[in-house]
Order: C-alpha cells, then sequence, then structure tokens
C-alpha cells in the first residue's frame, strides 16, 4: 500500500461588525446569525440589454454561495423593485395608515415579511462609449436609519466589456463590494492552475477563480504535474518529465516564459512549496538516494540545504504561509502516509494525523491556522475525502462524503472557499465548495482535471 500510494504521487468600503436581525420569518434562514441580503434584477437599455442576464445570475450566484450572508430567494420579493435611489420614496418608515404606495418602493417593503432583509443591492444597467456600465448602490434596511442617505451603504459605478465576459465580470465585482462589508476578501483576479489531460497528454492549465478562461500553459505532449503558486502570485512551479526525466519548472506568469532553475541528480524533484517571500522553496528530491526527502534551495535552485533526514519518504510540504517558520508534509515514517509537522530545519517534528487511514495532499488555510487535507478515514483504502484541521487542537472536521474520491484541496485567499479535485465518475474533475462542506459546484467538465491550486498575491 506504501509502495503504490507513493508510485502514484510520481505519476500524477468596509463597514466592519454589521449585526444581522435575530428573529426571522419564514423558512429561508439557514444561519440566523447571518444578515439577510436581497438583490432584485437589475434592468439594462439598449446594447446592455443583452447581457444584464449575465450580470443578474453572477451576482446571485456569487451571493447564494457566500458563507458570509443569507441570499434571500427572489421569489419572496416585492412586485417592483427599485432600480435606483430616485425610486425609492422619500424616507424608510412605512407609510402613515390609509396611504398607498408601489409594493417594493420603500425599504420598509423589504425589511418586513414576506422578505425580511436586512440589505437591498439594486441598479442598472445602460451601454455607454461602448462599454457594458453598471450602475450599483446597497442599503440598510434596518429601520432604524430615518433618512435614505443614512441608509445607503454604496453606490458605485461598473465598467466593463460590452460582452458575456464583462457583464459576468461587473457582476463578480459588484457582489464582492457587497460582501467585502461583511468581511469577504473579494476573489475577484485570482486564479487557479491545475493538470488536465484534455490536449491528449497532462499539461498545466489556468483558468480564472470562476472556471472561466480555461487556457493551456504548457505544451510538452508529456506529463506535467504537481503545480504549486508562489505567494506573490507571479510563478508557477511544477514537475515535468519532457526531458524523460522528473525535473522541476518555474514559469512566469508575468511573461509566460519558464525561469532558470538548476535540478538536482535524481530520480524524483516535485513538489515544490514557496516560502512567505517567494525567495525560497523546499521541494522533494532523491538527491542523497535512498527515499526521497525535503531540501531548501533558492528560488532557482541554488543554495541546497537539507531540511529532513528521517529515512522514510518525505514528500508533499507545504509551508506555513503566515509564520513561514514551520511546514507541513507526508511522511511515511509511521508506517501509512500521514501528516507531520517540522521546523524549517526539519526538527520537532509532531504528528497531525490521526495515524488511522492514509492523510494526504495538506494545504494551509491563508491563516495558517488549518490545514485541508485528504483522508481516507473511514472509508475503503483509496477513497480519500476532504477535511479540515485546527492545528492546534488537531480536530479535524470532514467536507465531503458519498461523493466519489476528494483530493489534492487549496485554499482560496478569502479563506472561506476551497477549490479541489473530485472522481464522481470515470474521470477527475475541479470542483470549489465553501470551507464549511456547502455550495459545492464544478468548475471543469472537459478530459479530465486535478491537482487544483489557487494563484493569487498575498495582501
Amino acid at each position: 500500500m506504501m509502495r503504490f500510494f507513493f508510485a502514484s504521487l510520481l505519476l500524477f468600503a468596509s463597514l466592519g461588525s454589521i449585526g444581522a436581525r435575530q428573529e426571522i420569518q419564514g423558512n429561508i434562514i439557514k444561519n440566523p446569525g447571518k444578515p439577510l441580503v436581497a438583490v432584485p434584477d437589475f434592468r439594462a437599455s439598449g446594447a446592455a440589454a443583452s447581457y444584464v442576464g449575465a450580470f443578474n445570475s453572477t451576482v446571485a450566484s456569487d451571493l447564494q454561495s457566500s458563507p458570509l450572508i443569507n441570499f434571500v430567494p427572489k421569489t419572496m420579493y416585492p412586485l417592483q423593485a427599485p432600480q435606483q435611489p430616485q425610486d425609492l420614496i422619500s424616507g424608510v418608515a412605512s407609510p402613515s395608515r390609509g396611504a398607498y404606495t408601489p409594493q417594493g418602493k420603500r425599504l420598509s417593503d423589504w425589511s418586513l415579511p414576506p422578505v425580511s432583509t436586512n440589505y437591498l443591492g439594486m441598479g442598472y444597467g445602460a451601454e455607454s462609449h461602448g462599454n457594458f456600465v453598471v450602475f450599483g448602490w446597497f442599503y440598510s434596511t434596518s429601520p432604524t436609519m430615518a433618512t435614505l442617505q443614512q441608509a445607503q451603504v454604496f453606490g458605485k459605478v461598473y465598467t466593463a466589456s460590452l460582452d458575456q465576459n464583462g457583464a459576468v465580470d461587473a457582476g463578480h465585482r459588484f457582489a464582492a463590494d457587497i460582501l467585502a462589508q461583511f468581511g469577504g476578501k473579494s476573489l475577484v483576479g485570482t486564479r487557479i492552475v491545475f493538470v488536465s489531460n484534455r490536449s491528449g497528454a497532462k499539461e498545466i492549465w489556468i483558468m480564472n477563480w470562476d472556471g472561466t478562461d480555461q487556457r493551456q500553459l504548457t505544451r510538452y505532449g508529456s506529463i506535467s504535474t504537481f503545480p504549486s503558486a508562489s505567494p506573490d502570485g507571479r510563478i508557477v512551479a511544477f514537475t515535468t518529465y519532457a526531458a524523460g526525466y522528473p525535473a522541476i519548472q518555474m514559469f512566469s506568469l508575468d511573461t509566460g516564459r519558464k525561469l532558470p532553475f538548476y535540478n538536482q541528480r535524481a530520480s524524483m524533484n516535485a513538489f515544490v512549496t514557496f516560502t512567505p517571500d517567494s525567495k525560497r522553496i523546499v521541494f522533494s528530491s532523491t538527491a542523497a538516494g535512498g527515499p526521497a526527502q525535503l531540501y531548501m534551495t533558492n528560488v532557482d535552485g541554488s543554495g541546497l540545504h537539507r531540511v529532513s533526514s528521517s529515512g522514510a519518504i518525505e514528500v508533499e510540504a507545504k509551508i506555513n504561509p503566515k509564520t513561514g517558520a514551520d511546514l507541513v508534509d507526508v511522511s511515511g515514517r509511521s508506517g501509512l502516509p500521514q501528516i507531520y509537522q517540522m521546523n524549517l530545519e526539519g526538527a520537532d517534528v509532531q504528528r497531525l494525523s490521526a495515524g488511522t487511514g492514509e492523510a494526504t495532499n495538506p494545504a494551509w488555510s491563508p491563516d495558517g491556522e488549518h490545514i485541508a487535507f485528504a483522508w481516507t478515514r473511514g472509508f475503503e483504502p483509496g477513497n480519500y475525502n476532504i477535511f479540515i484541521m485546527d492545528v492546534t487542537s488537531r480536530q479535524a472536521t470532514q467536507l465531503t462524503a458519498n461523493e466519489g474520491r476528494n483530493e489534492n484541496p487549496s485554499w482560496a485567499p478569502d479563506g472561506a472557499h476551497i477549490v479541489y479535485a473530485s472522481m464522481r465518475g470515470r474521470q477527475s474533475q475541479i470542483w470549489v465548495m465553501n470551507a464549511d462542506g456547502t455550495g459545492k459546484h464544478p468548475l471543469t467538465d472537459r478530459g479530465s482535471n486535478e491537482k487544483p491550486v489557487w494563484v493569487y498575491a498575498e495582501q
């Protein structure tokens, strides 16, 4: 089992704290502690009308999948939704007895049942100078707000290309600005690298965080695998067999060209992880003969320094992105592959995983307090599922179950999403989910796709 496992590895504007209503009418809330947000569909005129549907579906999808809020279903909305501040009746309070106002034209129409939302997003789209332009606003519906001006959280203009991609981009940005009010970190501009065989060989590919713009980075016609990304978001490292043996290659996302790297003369050079400053790496190599061990070098492969000396195979190292002082890896020192933690000198070694089943693919959360990993606990050998662990308490939480084979997790920069590979049929695909295991959905559907890594510049 051990030999098979390791052989397979080689082949492959802020508002601060915002309170939420404590009592909510109806059955639309998953977590009563989360604020409710309603965003009726935007309308658009002229050429922009052809693309506003993509904008609306993108906003709804981003908000529905967020673990930070509860998105109120559109079936609960009033028939008449405001498109701009001028559509709102002056004043926030309910109309006086006997007075008639169109339903949906007061913020109180949204704060009371059946909508019962805490916040309302609204706006409209238009074509301007050949661009897709969206005017968006976000309001608090709290009855404590005496005027519409006080209730407005933000108002922004979003300009994008006048096409489907532009509308999607504008939708992502509007949703990101809404989620930022609740502590969310925008994923717009982040990317995911992964391995795909759709071109006939395993090559390195890249896509936007939402699965759009999938494109091929390498064209070696050979096996290229085990991608990783530098914390500054500028370099992708991977192992390629293009020259007939496993060699690490550094690829610049800035220039689209490979960077110089000195490989050790070894039967294995793989599993690169970067230090937080992106200047050094740790990787696995059989440079000294015997089982693969962990080594540290500069980012160009110079200055070789051995980290581990366990006598057992050491692979899949990941340096803590917050401290840069310790790492986790997968080791065979206790028999079955398990996850261990050590400092960058190879000392202070301690096992994190429980010792039962096979534990692999560790990935640090951005705050350096949790790891996501794949584990066969409670299932037949080889059927991995994704777990997250609090490194301090060693408490593990299962995120996937009864959904095929799930492995290779990687965290988003917001610490609230995880991308992973899921084999639910004959081919593996890239999926993404919230860090609590909800909101699972696929990002790829062509060929077999695996080993995703989120690429972003650390803030």
